[in-house]
């Protein structure tokens, strides 16, 4: 999994005056959990735009005075107003302990169902997966093109090498669903058939 480096600043003092001045400097507190004790930084609220806002998933690097942690986001607080981050949470890695972490669906293939008609539907557009840190993809694969009109692509046909899915095995990731447009068509074409049978024994 690709990882992205964010540079903060150790905190000593974490009251709530500090942290109302930390905000208003554009900075958010945050704090990294998984250690022998939690650690408490402040970084540019800038930093974070390239691992909060993007469907992508990364493990983080943080670089602080103190030397730099190999992290993945845990749990991010946005105001309900404005939307600015208040607060973030690490959990920090470890290279022999396995993780949970979300990882975003990418669909690949060509449906024949689609080209008949039907509609798309990712029901997952990321799925849970449990990996040492190494092992972590940057996507899943959903490969689409053995879906007739009407077919789903379940959690359990995903290839899955070196993590393990945490979903129950029915767990729909995508389907095809008939358009209103081809199920017209359908009973149209089966009206139609029907009408010329009838005629037919006449």
């Amino acid at each position: 999994m690709k990882s992205i480096t964010i540079k903060g600043s150790e905190r000593e003092n974490v009251g709530k005056k500090a942290t109302k001045a930390v905000r208003d400097a554009g900075m958010v507190p945050c704090v990294i959990y998984g250690g022998n004790q939690p650690v408490h930084f402040i970084a540019d609220e800038r930093a974070f735009k390239g691992l909060v806002y993007t469907p992508n998933a990364h493990t983080v690097v943080v670089e602080l005075n103190g030397g730099s942690y190999n992290v993945i986001m845990q749990d991010i607080q946005f105001h309900p107003v404005n939307d600015r981050i208040l607060h973030i949470d690490f959990f920090q890695l470890s290279d022999d302990k396995e993780i949970v972490m979300e990882v975003p669906v990418k669909v690949t293939g060509t449906s024949p169902g689609v080209l008949l008609g039907g509609v798309l539907r990712l029901n997952q557009r990321r799925l849970k997966v449990k990996a040492l840190p190494k092992d972590l993809p940057d996507f899943i694969e959903a490969n689409i093109s053995k879906l007739e009109m009407g077919n789903k692509l379940y959690v359990t046909q995903l290839e899955s090498k070196d993590y393990k899915f945490m979903h129950v095995d029915n767990t729909v990731v995508c389907q095809v669903r008939i358009s209103r447009a081809a199920m017209k068509a359908a009973q149209e074409a089966a009206k139609a058939e029907k009408g010329g049978a009838a005629k037919k024994k006449k």
